[in-house]
């Protein structure tokens, strides 16, 4: 009796071995391609809207999936794609928070880094006048040219309106003649494409290892229900 039971033991032994390998590399594999589209999607969307130029109403959406939906996805989808864990009981692995706060930053910086792109590909230079400025918490200045038109979107302070800047001022400022970079005054802008790069590199790293870890507490959870109802 002892001889069989041993033997049983023993045959199902490699067989769990097996197959816990081969669901952590599908495992692996599934949440490397699910973060890489999150972490993607929000760099790629909030950076192709001023390059292209996007319509408002499409860029406007796109900045929406990039800053909050894709990364809240990156978040909410390793969680409530556990089946076997009743909701009460599941946790959420730390790894997780890192793509969600990189997705938010790289929804916010990327168009930055796409404003500077369509700054570099299509702007000109202008001398203009600051016919307006709003200083109740950044400092923003509306800006006409010399010739009378004016230019949108306004100059932010980190691009050339500074406290010292008033109304009646002239300036010279790179813009966009479509409407949609912000123009500036900084010959050799920084499109931030190191820090980018980082965002995303975290994004995905974390993202595919927090997505592992709960894909396994799901089937860990599976394999003690099977046990208990089983004894």
């Amino acid at each position: 009796m002892a001889d069989d039971i041993s033997g049983a033991g023993a045959a199902v032994r490699p067989e769990r071995g097996g197959g816990t390998g081969g669901w952590w590399r599908a495992d692996w594999i599934r949440w490397l391609l699910f973060s890489l589209v999150c972490a993607g999607g929000s760099l790629g969307l909030s950076w192709l809207g001023p390059v292209v130029p996007l319509p408002s109403v499409l860029r406007g959406a796109g900045l929406l999936l990039a800053v909050l939906v894709l990364p809240l996805a990156s978040l909410l989808v390793p969680v409530f794609v556990l089946r076997r864990v009743p909701r009460k009981k599941r946790k959420l692995a730390w790894q997780l928070i890192v793509p969600l706060m990189a997705g938010v930053a790289m929804g916010i910086f990327g168009a930055d880094a796409g404003g500077q792109v369509a700054l570099a590909n299509r702007g000109e230079w202008a001398d203009v006048v600051v016919v307006g400025m709003d200083d109740s918490s950044t400092n923003h200045c509306d800006l006409r040219s010399v010739d009378g038109w004016a230019i949108s979107p306004s100059l932010s302070e980190g691009d050339g309106c500074e406290d010292w800047v008033s109304k009646g001022d002239k300036l010279r400022v790179r813009y966009d003649p479509e409407g949609i970079a912000s123009p500036t005054e900084d010959r050799d802008g920084d499109s931030n494409g190191v820090f980018l790069a980082t965002l995303f590199g975290a994004a995905v790293v974390m993202g595919t290892w927090g997505g592992v870890r709960q894909s396994r507490w799901d089937r860990e959870y599976e394999e003690r229900a099977s046990w208990a109802r089983r004894a």
